[in-house]
């Protein structure tokens, strides 16, 4: 599994069958707004995340969350942004999540969910 393709997909299976193990329900895989793309949307008790996945085969390249960039979390914004106008669930809290998926050296993933990684239009 050493392609960086191949890991982030296999991530996000594995992202995603967390999350529903914990009650989510997982709406939306890989929906994508032009250039921009949200890896997950999922829903429980009247909150709707939207949730960026980082897959990593260590950590030696440093904190997977590292990767969520200024500009990667405003492309996040605006990809959400267009999911809520095409779709209609009623939330009583739209939120950013994140998850970690990281692989030790014997294969074996480590999750992270951080519920409310950032704010939209915050640092």
């Amino acid at each position: 599994m050493a392609h960086p393709r191949e890991r982030g997909a296999k991530g996000e299976r594995i992202a995603e069958e967390y999350l529903a193990q914990r009650g989510w329900k997982v709406l939306d895989r890989n929906f994508r707004d032009g250039p921009r793309e949200l890896d997950l949307v999922a829903w429980r008790s009247g909150v709707l995340a939207f949730v960026e996945v980082k897959s990593r085969g260590g950590t030696l390249w440093g904190d997977p969350l590292e990767a969520i960039t200024y500009r990667k979390r405003r492309e996040l914004e605006t990809a959400a942004r267009a999911w809520l106008r095409r779709h209609s669930e009623a939330a009583e809290e739209v939120r950013f999540d994140a998850v970690t998926v990281v692989w030790d050296r014997r294969g074996i993933p480590s999750v992270v969910h951080v519920p409310d990684a950032w704010r939209p239009g915050g640092p």
